[in-house]
């Protein structure tokens, strides 16, 4: 043979061997790659597991869920009480609905009351007439005795007669009030002064400008202003 042909067979038997080495290297780099991106996972796994990524967060859920499996939440939450049902609001606010026949509170009654006059000859006694009314949805019950229902009558910081003073007997009375319809009550001042000693002979007063006003639990009426003369 001749030996420049084998030297030649030599070179190219070596260079080949030089590539296909080269190219296995390569493989294996690419393999570890994959095998490592593989094993770390990226965002379309973490999605699949159930994870969330900077674009997509759990508010996004109810947007692709089926309607029948998103819950709204409720706005409105019942609490019932004894003799009251309570809702409470989405912003805080209760709501009491009452039942009929129950005690009426002062934000269901309107308390007003009228003279008959505004000038009074002497002998001539000052008239009233009180008017207690329930504004409110249902019928409710309220104590219209002499004790919580008040006429006081003034001149200037002189406290000079009330109609809870010196009263004797049966002294409650619980009226039922139907709504719209009044209560009332016709009031005779004798035009002689009041208070808490009723043994001592009570003295009459004097002509001059007084103020007449009604009062009841958590309600008071306008002023009625007259004169004695």
């Amino acid at each position: 043979m001749d030996p420049d042909t084998f030297r030649d067979d030599l070179g190219a038997d070596v260079y080949w061997r030089r590539r296909m080495t080269a190219l296995i290297a390569v493989l294996m780099v690419v393999a570890v790659v994959a095998w490592a991106c593989s094993a770390t996972g990226g965002p379309d796994d973490v999605r699949k597991r159930g994870g969330t990524t900077a674009q997509e967060t759990p508010d996004a859920v109810p947007g692709v869920l089926p309607p029948s499996e998103v819950t709204p939440s409720a706005s409105w939450s019942r609490t019932p009480s004894p003799g009251t049902s309570r809702a409470t609001g989405a912003a805080g606010t209760a709501v009491r609905h009452r039942r009929p026949g129950q005690a009426c509170t002062p934000g269901q009654l309107v308390l007003s009351m009228e003279g008959q006059g505004t000038v009074y000859p002497a002998g001539i006694r000052p008239r009233f007439i009180l008017t207690l009314v329930n504004v409110g949805k249902v019928m409710c019950t309220a104590e219209v005795g002499p004790r919580s229902l008040e006429v006081r009558i003034t001149s200037g910081p002189d406290r000079v007669w009330s109609s809870s003073d010196c009263i004797s007997g049966e002294t409650d009375h619980v009226d039922r009030l139907e709504r719209g319809v009044p209560y009332v009550r016709e009031l005779v001042w004798d035009r002689r002064r009041s208070g808490n000693d009723c043994a001592s002979d009570r003295v009459a007063a004097r002509p001059g400008t007084y103020v007449a006003v009604a009062h009841a639990p958590g309600l008071r009426s306008r002023k009625a202003v007259f004169h004695l003369r």
